[in-house]
């Protein structure tokens, strides 16, 4: 009875651990798959393409999250080119603020090729086998990125739309549509090429001279005046 519970003894211990190294091993294999899979991961843009009012373009991006072998030691990961960036779009209305070299976001990776879809942007067949691969990124910008100079501000108390530089309004018809409209700059100018038409039941008023084509508002003369009751004639130009 010994001698059999001694031998159930050591067959129990060589199953453990032939069960924990097949784990071990198993473990080792699964890792070494995932490892394979590319979800999701920081980068930084190196290079643009197709910026401005055109086609969405792509962009050069590094992993910023290195990678480790077997033995623990850090290696970067290369480069990944020609990487669609996303931009706000519905049909041919788009908010255009393109990506910039040294900015910080997300590469997402499909689960299958893309690059057929890509090249005919419909519906098409995987031009490979390959999955959730470095090669089939799209980039998502605006992580981790400094504080901007040019901006438009959605705060509690309205909108601000800012530039360091100038803001152009570009339209057949623009309208302003307010209970009031306040203007603060140190000129003011309004060029009008065919005609300029301004109506307020309040009236206009100027701290300075009013022109009518050369007539003088503040220091123009008359012509037939005469003591009496008579009216002028028209004004000097």
């Amino acid at each position: 009875m010994l001698q059999s519970a001694n031998n159930n003894e050591q067959i129990s211990n060589l199953n453990i651990n032939h069960s924990l190294g097949g784990a071990a091993e198993f473990n080792a294999v699964v890792t070494n798959l995932m490892s394979k899979i590319q979800t999701i991961t920081v980068v930084k843009v190196m290079a643009v393409s197709g910026t401005g009012v055109s086609p969405v373009g792509e962009v050069d991006v590094q992993p910023l999250v290195q990678m480790l072998d077997g033995a623990g030691n850090v290696y970067p990961v290369g480069r990944i080119f020609s990487v669609p960036y996303f931009r706000l779009q519905g049909g041919a209305n788009a908010i255009i603020c393109d990506p910039a070299v040294g900015d910080i976001g997300l590469c997402a990776f499909a689960s299958r090729d893309i690059s057929a879809v890509k090249r005919n942007k419909a519906e098409s067949a995987p031009a490979s086998r390959r999955q959730h691969d470095w090669n089939d990124g799209l980039y998502i910008g605006g992580f981790l990125n400094g504080t901007p100079a040019q901006y438009v501000q959605f705060a509690s108390d309205g909108i601000v739309i800012h530039s360091p530089t100038g803001i152009t309004l570009e339209a057949p018809d623009i309208k302003l549509q307010a209970s009031s409209v306040t203007t603060q700059t140190g000129s003011f100018a309004v060029n009008a090429s065919q005609t300029a038409q301004f109506t307020g039941g309040a009236g206009i008023s100027s701290d300075g001279d009013v022109k009518a084509g050369s007539v003088s508002l503040k220091n123009h003369t008359h012509k037939g005046v005469t003591t009496g009751g008579g009216n002028t004639g028209k004004p000097n130009s």
